[in-house]
């Protein structure tokens, strides 16, 4: 069933397949980190393992929240990798971009959440809302988390001067390097 749940939407259920399976290869960054013996912060790895599990758990219910979650995290995403893109080309990209990207981030899950509590809000008026009471405490839970964590990234990468701190550092030209990695200013 899992493959003829969208069905009954052919374009948002091919676009909310290729989001769940999306999910994989961006495991991908998480392996390169660790393969490359760098340190890997709690919150990319947890973002990506609890992405992941829930896309593939929301996505055989085919919820009406995702389309929410879906358009905004691709939006994200394509500026975030179009970001990572630039940076391995050795371009020089402004400071105020990767803030802006995990500002970006911040109102995803700012949106998320508030995603979570209309859809809440609309079934306990009695109204139809193709979502269980299970899937929005899970998915309100994740991006609650999320935003707690991605906050905490911000303060560290951004706003506190140290730059002694584990997996946060400023190079020689002020670049953030996240994670130890040789993509400076990497936020996610």
């Amino acid at each position: 069933m899992l493959f003829f749940s969208f069905l009954d939407n052919r374009v948002g259920g091919f676009w909310n397949w290729m989001f769940t399976l999306s999910k994989v290869p961006e495991l991908g960054d998480t392996v390169f980190i660790v393969l490359r013996k760098q340190p890997l912060i709690f919150l990319h790895w947890y973002h990506h393992v609890t992405v992941l599990l829930y896309a593939w758990y929301s996505y055989s219910d085919y919820i009406a929240t995702a389309r929410w979650f879906v358009c905004m995290n691709y939006l994200v995403h394509s500026v975030m990798y179009s970001y990572y893109a630039l940076k391995a080309l050795k371009f020089r990209v402004p400071r105020w971009i990767s803030m802006g990207i995990t500002t970006a981030q911040l109102a995803q899950m700012v949106m998320g959440a508030a995603v979570n509590i209309w859809a809440y809000q609309v079934k306990q008026a009695g109204n139809e809302c193709h979502v269980s009471y299970d899937n929005i405490k899970i998915s309100l839970l994740m991006y609650i988390s999320y935003f707690v964590l991605f906050a905490h990234f911000f303060c560290r990468a951004y706003v506190v001067k140290s730059d002694k701190q584990v997996g946060v550092a400023q190079d020689k030209k002020g670049s953030l390097a996240y994670e130890g990695k040789s993509t400076k200013g990497k936020v996610e």
